[in-house]
Protein backbone atom coordinates (compact mmCIF):
# COMPACT_ATOMS: atom_id res chain seq x y z
CA UNK A 1 0.00 0.00 0.00
CA UNK A 2 1.18 3.65 -0.85
CA UNK A 3 0.49 6.40 1.26
CA UNK A 4 0.59 10.18 0.66
CA UNK A 5 0.19 9.83 -3.41
CA UNK A 6 2.65 7.06 -4.13
CA UNK A 7 5.50 8.72 -1.77
CA UNK A 8 5.56 6.45 0.98
CA UNK A 9 5.22 2.47 0.37
CA UNK A 10 4.23 0.95 3.77
CA UNK A 11 3.63 -3.16 3.47
CA UNK A 12 3.07 -6.39 5.47
CA UNK A 13 4.31 -5.46 9.27
CA UNK A 14 5.46 -2.05 8.85
CA UNK A 15 1.59 -1.48 7.17
CA UNK A 16 0.72 -2.96 10.62
CA UNK A 17 2.45 -0.74 12.88
CA UNK A 18 1.07 2.35 10.91
CA UNK A 19 -2.18 1.07 11.71
CA UNK A 20 -1.96 0.40 15.54
CA UNK A 21 -0.37 3.76 16.16
CA UNK A 22 -3.13 5.63 14.25
CA UNK A 23 -5.69 3.80 15.74
CA UNK A 24 -4.22 4.60 19.05
CA UNK A 25 -3.64 8.31 18.38
CA UNK A 26 -7.02 8.71 16.84
CA UNK A 27 -8.53 6.60 19.88
CA UNK A 28 -7.09 8.19 22.37
CA UNK A 29 -8.38 11.45 21.02
CA UNK A 30 -11.97 10.37 20.77
CA UNK A 31 -11.71 9.12 24.56
CA UNK A 32 -10.98 12.19 25.40
CA UNK A 33 -14.27 14.02 24.45
CA UNK A 34 -16.47 14.55 27.68
CA UNK A 35 -19.90 15.15 27.98
CA UNK A 36 -21.41 15.85 30.74
CA UNK A 37 -18.33 14.55 32.56
CA UNK A 38 -18.86 11.08 30.76
CA UNK A 39 -16.20 10.21 28.30
CA UNK A 40 -15.22 6.69 26.39
CA UNK A 41 -11.69 6.84 28.00
CA UNK A 42 -9.72 4.25 26.47
CA UNK A 43 -12.59 2.31 24.74
CA UNK A 44 -12.33 5.08 22.25
CA UNK A 45 -9.41 3.63 21.11
CA UNK A 46 -11.33 0.02 20.85
CA UNK A 47 -14.27 1.68 18.76
CA UNK A 48 -11.55 3.38 16.45
CA UNK A 49 -10.08 -0.20 16.32
CA UNK A 50 -13.73 -1.51 15.18
CA UNK A 51 -14.24 1.05 12.71
CA UNK A 52 -11.03 0.15 11.46
CA UNK A 53 -11.60 -3.56 11.19
CA UNK A 54 -15.09 -3.13 9.71
CA UNK A 55 -13.74 -0.64 6.69
CA UNK A 56 -10.03 -1.47 6.16
CA UNK A 57 -9.56 -5.28 7.38
CA UNK A 58 -9.46 -7.03 4.10
CA UNK A 59 -6.37 -4.08 3.23
CA UNK A 60 -4.73 -5.40 6.09
CA UNK A 61 -5.22 -9.07 5.41
CA UNK A 62 -3.59 -8.26 1.90
CA UNK A 63 -0.73 -7.20 3.48
CA UNK A 64 0.23 -9.73 5.66
CA UNK A 65 -0.37 -12.22 3.31
CA UNK A 66 2.63 -14.50 2.35
CA UNK A 67 3.03 -16.93 -0.52
CA UNK A 68 5.71 -19.91 0.30
CA UNK A 69 6.49 -23.08 -1.21
CA UNK A 70 6.34 -25.98 0.90
CA UNK A 71 6.61 -29.56 -0.47
CA UNK A 72 6.73 -28.37 -3.83
CA UNK A 73 3.30 -26.65 -3.36
CA UNK A 74 2.53 -23.00 -3.40
CA UNK A 75 0.94 -21.93 -0.18
CA UNK A 76 -0.66 -18.94 1.09
CA UNK A 77 -0.68 -17.82 4.67
CA UNK A 78 -2.19 -14.93 6.16
CA UNK A 79 -0.78 -13.62 9.22
CA UNK A 80 -3.19 -10.61 9.96
CA UNK A 81 -4.73 -12.84 12.62
CA UNK A 82 -2.36 -14.65 14.30
CA UNK A 83 -0.21 -10.91 14.34
CA UNK A 84 -3.34 -9.52 16.03
CA UNK A 85 -3.81 -12.18 18.77
CA UNK A 86 -0.36 -11.49 19.29
CA UNK A 87 -0.96 -8.58 19.90
CA UNK A 88 -4.33 -8.69 22.30
CA UNK A 89 -2.42 -11.47 24.35
CA UNK A 90 0.43 -9.24 24.89
CA UNK A 91 -1.25 -6.68 26.06
CA UNK A 92 -3.78 -8.70 28.31
CA UNK A 93 -0.27 -9.90 29.85
CA UNK A 94 0.62 -6.68 30.39
CA UNK A 95 -2.70 -4.76 31.93
CA UNK A 96 -3.68 -7.95 34.36
CA UNK A 97 -0.33 -8.29 35.44
CA UNK A 98 -0.08 -5.24 36.48
CA UNK A 99 -3.56 -4.89 38.20
CA UNK A 100 -2.34 -8.13 40.43
CA UNK A 101 0.93 -6.27 41.33
CA UNK A 102 -0.96 -3.13 41.96
CA UNK A 103 -3.60 -4.83 44.04
CA UNK A 104 -1.70 -6.99 46.01
CA UNK A 105 -0.84 -5.45 48.92
CA UNK A 106 -3.93 -4.80 50.21
CA UNK A 107 -5.93 -7.65 48.56
CA UNK A 108 -6.01 -10.55 50.66
CA UNK A 109 -7.08 -8.14 53.59
CA UNK A 110 -9.60 -7.03 51.29
CA UNK A 111 -10.16 -10.53 51.07
CA UNK A 112 -10.69 -11.43 54.32
CA UNK A 113 -13.10 -8.66 55.59
CA UNK A 114 -15.47 -9.60 52.14
CA UNK A 115 -14.79 -12.82 50.85
CA UNK A 116 -18.74 -13.83 51.26
CA UNK A 117 -19.50 -10.88 49.37
CA UNK A 118 -17.49 -11.40 46.45
CA UNK A 119 -18.32 -14.78 46.16
CA UNK A 120 -22.06 -14.31 46.27
CA UNK A 121 -21.93 -11.20 43.91
CA UNK A 122 -19.73 -13.17 41.47
CA UNK A 123 -22.49 -15.79 41.60
CA UNK A 124 -25.67 -13.43 41.21
CA UNK A 125 -24.26 -11.45 38.40
CA UNK A 126 -23.38 -15.31 35.90
CA UNK A 127 -26.75 -16.40 37.42
CA UNK A 128 -28.16 -13.68 36.42
CA UNK A 129 -26.38 -13.80 32.93
CA UNK A 130 -28.06 -17.09 32.43
CA UNK A 131 -31.25 -16.52 33.34
CA UNK A 132 -31.54 -13.29 30.65
CA UNK A 133 -29.62 -16.08 28.20
CA UNK A 134 -32.59 -18.51 28.83
CA UNK A 135 -35.46 -15.45 28.50
CA UNK A 136 -33.51 -14.74 24.76
CA UNK A 137 -33.55 -18.18 24.10
CA UNK A 138 -37.33 -18.65 24.30
CA UNK A 139 -38.39 -15.49 22.95
CA UNK A 140 -36.57 -16.70 20.13
CA UNK A 141 -38.35 -19.66 19.59
CA UNK A 142 -41.38 -18.17 20.39
CA UNK A 143 -40.68 -15.02 17.53
CA UNK A 144 -38.71 -17.28 15.28
CA UNK A 145 -34.82 -18.19 15.26
CA UNK A 146 -33.41 -15.31 13.09
CA UNK A 147 -31.55 -15.34 9.68
CA UNK A 148 -30.06 -18.97 8.71
CA UNK A 149 -30.75 -20.55 11.91
CA UNK A 150 -32.97 -23.28 11.62
CA UNK A 151 -32.90 -25.32 14.60
CA UNK A 152 -32.99 -25.31 17.81
CA UNK A 153 -30.05 -26.72 18.78
CA UNK A 154 -28.09 -23.95 16.50
CA UNK A 155 -30.17 -21.21 17.93
CA UNK A 156 -29.13 -22.26 21.45
CA UNK A 157 -25.57 -22.15 20.20
CA UNK A 158 -26.06 -18.60 19.07
CA UNK A 159 -27.22 -17.69 22.30
CA UNK A 160 -24.48 -18.48 24.23
CA UNK A 161 -21.98 -17.32 22.37
CA UNK A 162 -23.52 -13.57 22.55
CA UNK A 163 -23.44 -14.95 26.25
CA UNK A 164 -19.48 -15.20 26.37
CA UNK A 165 -19.57 -11.96 24.44
CA UNK A 166 -21.98 -10.36 27.04
CA UNK A 167 -19.49 -10.46 29.61
CA UNK A 168 -16.71 -10.57 26.78
CA UNK A 169 -15.68 -13.90 28.22
CA UNK A 170 -12.81 -15.91 26.11
CA UNK A 171 -12.96 -18.89 28.47
CA UNK A 172 -16.72 -19.71 28.13
CA UNK A 173 -16.26 -18.91 24.21
CA UNK A 174 -13.85 -21.59 24.55
CA UNK A 175 -15.93 -24.08 26.35
CA UNK A 176 -18.92 -23.42 24.43
CA UNK A 177 -16.87 -24.29 21.19
CA UNK A 178 -15.90 -27.65 22.63
CA UNK A 179 -19.33 -28.21 23.80
CA UNK A 180 -21.86 -27.68 20.77
CA UNK A 181 -21.85 -29.82 17.86
CA UNK A 182 -19.41 -29.38 15.37
CA UNK A 183 -21.88 -27.77 12.73
CA UNK A 184 -22.73 -25.17 15.11
CA UNK A 185 -19.17 -23.83 16.51
CA UNK A 186 -19.49 -21.11 13.62
CA UNK A 187 -22.96 -19.67 15.53
CA UNK A 188 -21.10 -19.80 18.58
CA UNK A 189 -18.36 -17.33 17.15
CA UNK A 190 -20.77 -14.96 15.54
CA UNK A 191 -22.94 -14.20 18.63
CA UNK A 192 -19.51 -13.93 20.58
CA UNK A 193 -18.78 -10.96 17.79
CA UNK A 194 -21.97 -9.67 17.97
CA UNK A 195 -22.49 -9.23 21.72
CA UNK A 196 -18.89 -8.32 22.61
CA UNK A 197 -19.03 -4.69 21.29
CA UNK A 198 -21.87 -4.01 23.91
CA UNK A 199 -20.43 -5.97 26.46
CA UNK A 200 -17.15 -3.63 26.56
CA UNK A 201 -18.99 -0.32 26.14
CA UNK A 202 -22.13 -1.29 27.84
CA UNK A 203 -19.29 -1.73 31.09
CA UNK A 204 -16.89 0.93 30.43
CA UNK A 205 -20.27 3.75 30.18
CA UNK A 206 -22.06 2.05 33.22
CA UNK A 207 -19.05 2.31 36.17
CA UNK A 208 -18.58 6.11 34.93
CA UNK A 209 -22.70 6.86 34.55
CA UNK A 210 -23.65 5.30 38.53
CA UNK A 211 -21.35 7.81 39.97
CA UNK A 212 -22.76 10.43 38.26
CA UNK A 213 -26.40 9.51 38.89
CA UNK A 214 -26.05 8.45 42.79
CA UNK A 215 -24.23 12.23 42.95
CA UNK A 216 -21.09 9.67 44.74
CA UNK A 217 -18.77 11.88 46.44
CA UNK A 218 -15.44 10.10 45.37
CA UNK A 219 -12.92 11.66 48.13
CA UNK A 220 -15.26 9.99 50.65
CA UNK A 221 -15.54 6.71 48.80
CA UNK A 222 -11.87 6.22 48.08
CA UNK A 223 -11.68 6.76 51.77
CA UNK A 224 -13.74 3.80 52.16
CA UNK A 225 -11.47 1.69 50.40
CA UNK A 226 -8.76 1.75 53.17
CA UNK A 227 -8.71 -1.38 54.66
CA UNK A 228 -7.63 -1.81 58.65
CA UNK A 229 -5.80 -5.44 58.35
CA UNK A 230 -6.56 -6.20 62.36
CA UNK A 231 -3.53 -4.51 63.53
CA UNK A 232 -1.26 -7.07 61.53
CA UNK A 233 0.51 -4.68 59.14
CA UNK A 234 3.49 -6.10 57.23
CA UNK A 235 6.67 -5.09 59.42
CA UNK A 236 8.63 -2.43 57.28
CA UNK A 237 12.13 -3.85 56.00
CA UNK A 238 15.20 -3.06 58.00
CA UNK A 239 18.05 -2.40 55.13
CA UNK A 240 18.44 -2.04 51.41
CA UNK A 241 16.35 -4.00 49.33
CA UNK A 242 18.42 -5.96 46.45
CA UNK A 243 16.76 -4.65 42.96
CA UNK A 244 17.10 -7.03 39.94
CA UNK A 245 16.64 -4.15 37.93
CA UNK A 246 15.77 -0.50 37.98
CA UNK A 247 12.17 -0.40 36.80
CA UNK A 248 11.41 -4.07 38.21
CA UNK A 249 11.06 -5.38 34.73
CA UNK A 250 12.76 -8.24 35.15
CA UNK A 251 10.56 -8.99 38.50
CA UNK A 252 7.51 -8.17 36.65
CA UNK A 253 8.65 -10.73 33.83
CA UNK A 254 8.93 -13.68 35.89
CA UNK A 255 5.51 -13.04 37.23
CA UNK A 256 4.01 -13.28 33.97
CA UNK A 257 5.99 -15.94 33.21
CA UNK A 258 4.88 -18.34 36.02
CA UNK A 259 1.11 -16.39 35.45
CA UNK A 260 1.02 -18.34 31.61
CA UNK A 261 2.47 -21.18 32.80
CA UNK A 262 -0.53 -21.51 35.77
CA UNK A 263 -3.09 -20.18 33.40
CA UNK A 264 -2.01 -23.51 31.13
CA UNK A 265 -3.41 -26.24 33.94
CA UNK A 266 -6.66 -27.84 32.90
CA UNK A 267 -9.09 -29.16 35.12
CA UNK A 268 -11.17 -31.63 33.68
CA UNK A 269 -14.78 -30.93 33.75
CA UNK A 270 -16.38 -34.12 31.80
CA UNK A 271 -15.71 -38.08 32.38
CA UNK A 272 -13.37 -37.80 28.94
CA UNK A 273 -10.95 -36.20 31.25
CA UNK A 274 -8.33 -33.97 29.26
CA UNK A 275 -9.83 -34.80 25.72
CA UNK A 276 -13.40 -33.40 27.03
CA UNK A 277 -14.10 -29.92 28.17
CA UNK A 278 -11.91 -28.42 30.31
CA UNK A 279 -11.31 -25.91 32.50
CA UNK A 280 -8.47 -23.14 32.94
CA UNK A 281 -7.22 -20.22 34.69
CA UNK A 282 -6.61 -18.88 31.07
CA UNK A 283 -3.54 -16.46 30.56
CA UNK A 284 -5.69 -13.69 32.54
CA UNK A 285 -6.63 -15.95 35.95
CA UNK A 286 -2.71 -16.90 35.96
CA UNK A 287 -1.11 -13.80 35.75
CA UNK A 288 -3.57 -11.93 37.86
CA UNK A 289 -2.82 -14.58 40.34
CA UNK A 290 1.01 -15.02 40.16
CA UNK A 291 1.04 -10.85 40.21
CA UNK A 292 -1.02 -10.69 43.32
CA UNK A 293 1.06 -12.97 45.31
CA UNK A 294 4.08 -11.32 44.29
CA UNK A 295 2.43 -7.75 44.96
CA UNK A 296 1.34 -9.01 48.44
CA UNK A 297 5.23 -10.12 49.96
CA UNK A 298 7.09 -7.49 47.79
CA UNK A 299 9.80 -9.25 48.69
CA UNK A 300 11.46 -12.33 49.18
CA UNK A 301 14.41 -12.23 51.48
CA UNK A 302 16.33 -9.40 50.59
CA UNK A 303 15.29 -9.24 46.57
CA UNK A 304 12.52 -6.78 45.92
CA UNK A 305 9.62 -8.30 43.93
CA UNK A 306 7.64 -5.31 43.62
CA UNK A 307 8.03 -3.15 40.25
CA UNK A 308 8.55 0.57 40.65
CA UNK A 309 5.07 2.27 40.77
CA UNK A 310 5.64 3.96 37.03
CA UNK A 311 6.79 0.71 35.42
CA UNK A 312 3.15 -0.37 36.49
CA UNK A 313 0.59 2.71 35.84
CA UNK A 314 2.83 2.75 32.38
CA UNK A 315 2.35 -1.24 31.49
CA UNK A 316 -1.51 -1.24 33.12
CA UNK A 317 -2.24 1.51 30.73
CA UNK A 318 -0.07 0.25 27.42
CA UNK A 319 -1.74 -3.71 28.03
CA UNK A 320 -5.04 -1.72 27.93
CA UNK A 321 -4.73 0.01 24.98
CA UNK A 322 -2.43 -2.90 22.83
CA UNK A 323 -5.62 -5.67 23.88
CA UNK A 324 -7.95 -3.13 23.02
CA UNK A 325 -6.57 -2.61 19.52
CA UNK A 326 -5.94 -6.60 18.62
CA UNK A 327 -10.05 -7.51 20.01
CA UNK A 328 -11.13 -4.39 17.86
CA UNK A 329 -9.86 -4.90 14.51
CA UNK A 330 -11.35 -8.51 13.85
CA UNK A 331 -14.14 -7.80 16.07
CA UNK A 332 -15.35 -4.83 13.53
CA UNK A 333 -14.58 -7.13 10.69
CA UNK A 334 -16.80 -9.88 11.92
CA UNK A 335 -19.45 -7.76 13.31
CA UNK A 336 -19.93 -5.78 9.88
CA UNK A 337 -19.83 -9.64 8.26
CA UNK A 338 -22.61 -10.92 10.94
CA UNK A 339 -24.69 -8.33 12.06
CA UNK A 340 -28.42 -9.55 12.78
CA UNK A 341 -30.12 -6.43 14.66
CA UNK A 342 -32.35 -9.00 16.93
CA UNK A 343 -29.26 -10.81 18.24
CA UNK A 344 -27.76 -7.45 18.74
CA UNK A 345 -30.00 -6.48 21.43
CA UNK A 346 -30.29 -10.10 22.65
CA UNK A 347 -26.74 -9.15 24.03
CA UNK A 348 -27.53 -5.99 25.11
CA UNK A 349 -30.15 -7.67 27.46
CA UNK A 350 -27.43 -10.22 28.46
CA UNK A 351 -24.97 -7.72 29.59
CA UNK A 352 -27.62 -4.96 30.99
CA UNK A 353 -29.48 -7.16 33.34
CA UNK A 354 -26.52 -9.03 35.36
CA UNK A 355 -24.99 -5.69 35.41
CA UNK A 356 -27.85 -3.92 36.89
CA UNK A 357 -29.06 -7.17 39.36
CA UNK A 358 -25.40 -7.15 41.02
CA UNK A 359 -24.95 -3.68 41.04
CA UNK A 360 -28.50 -3.44 43.28
CA UNK A 361 -27.78 -6.66 44.83
CA UNK A 362 -24.10 -5.36 45.80
CA UNK A 363 -25.78 -2.31 46.90
CA UNK A 364 -28.95 -3.09 48.86
CA UNK A 365 -27.94 -6.58 50.19
CA UNK A 366 -24.59 -7.00 50.51
CA UNK A 367 -24.21 -3.02 51.60
CA UNK A 368 -20.91 -2.85 49.63
CA UNK A 369 -19.41 1.05 49.33
CA UNK A 370 -19.85 2.20 45.49
CA UNK A 371 -15.99 1.17 44.42
CA UNK A 372 -16.20 -1.90 45.94
CA UNK A 373 -19.71 -2.60 44.20
CA UNK A 374 -18.38 -0.96 41.20
CA UNK A 375 -14.85 -2.47 41.11
CA UNK A 376 -16.49 -6.43 42.05
CA UNK A 377 -19.17 -5.50 38.71
CA UNK A 378 -16.40 -5.22 36.45
CA UNK A 379 -14.98 -8.24 37.83
CA UNK A 380 -18.01 -10.25 37.99
CA UNK A 381 -18.56 -9.38 34.17
CA UNK A 382 -14.83 -9.82 33.91
CA UNK A 383 -14.27 -6.93 31.76
CA UNK A 384 -10.96 -5.58 31.88
CA UNK A 385 -11.53 -2.67 30.15
CA UNK A 386 -14.07 -1.39 32.28
CA UNK A 387 -11.81 -2.11 35.27
CA UNK A 388 -9.04 0.49 33.31
CA UNK A 389 -11.82 2.77 33.55
CA UNK A 390 -13.29 2.70 36.64
CA UNK A 391 -9.57 2.98 38.12
CA UNK A 392 -9.79 6.64 35.80
CA UNK A 393 -12.99 7.51 37.42
CA UNK A 394 -12.36 6.13 40.86
CA UNK A 395 -8.72 8.00 41.02
CA UNK A 396 -7.04 5.41 42.89
CA UNK A 397 -6.01 1.52 41.76
CA UNK A 398 -7.45 0.26 44.52
CA UNK A 399 -10.94 -0.67 43.10
CA UNK A 400 -8.67 -3.99 41.81
CA UNK A 401 -8.84 -5.80 44.21
CA UNK A 402 -12.44 -5.95 44.42
CA UNK A 403 -11.62 -7.02 40.43
CA UNK A 404 -9.36 -9.34 41.58
CA UNK A 405 -11.49 -11.29 44.30
CA UNK A 406 -14.62 -11.09 42.29
CA UNK A 407 -13.43 -12.12 38.90
CA UNK A 408 -11.85 -15.75 39.51
CA UNK A 409 -15.21 -16.64 40.52
CA UNK A 410 -17.29 -15.35 37.81
CA UNK A 411 -14.73 -16.82 35.63
CA UNK A 412 -15.68 -20.52 37.06
CA UNK A 413 -19.51 -19.85 37.15
CA UNK A 414 -19.57 -18.42 33.30
CA UNK A 415 -18.14 -21.53 32.18
CA UNK A 416 -20.34 -23.79 33.61
CA UNK A 417 -23.67 -21.76 33.06
CA UNK A 418 -22.30 -22.26 29.57
CA UNK A 419 -22.18 -25.77 29.36
CA UNK A 420 -25.48 -26.05 31.23
CA UNK A 421 -27.46 -24.20 28.73
CA UNK A 422 -26.17 -26.22 25.98
CA UNK A 423 -26.64 -29.37 27.52
CA UNK A 424 -30.54 -28.39 28.64
CA UNK A 425 -31.89 -26.41 25.72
Amino acid sequence: MNLFGGVIPVTGITFLMFCIFGILFLGFALGRITIKGVSLGAAGVFIVALVFGALFYPQLEGELTIKALVDGKDVVVNFAEKSLEIIESLGLILFVTSVGFIAGPKFFANMKKNFKSYVLLGLIIIVFGGLSAIACIYIGRAIGFGASIETSEGFTAMIVGLLSGSLTSTPAFSATKATVAEEYTSLVSVGHGIAYIFGVIGVVLFVQLIPKFTKADMEAERAKLIIADDGKERKPFVGKLIDIDGHGLAVFAIAAIIGIFIGRIKVPLSSAGLSGTCFSLTTTGGCLLSSLVFGHFGRVGKINIMPEESTLKLFRELGLVLFLVGAGIPGGAEFIANFDPMYFVYGMIMTLVPMIAGYLFARYVLKLSLLNNLGSITGGMTSTPALGTLISTAGTEDVAAAYAATYPISLIAVVLVSQFLIILF
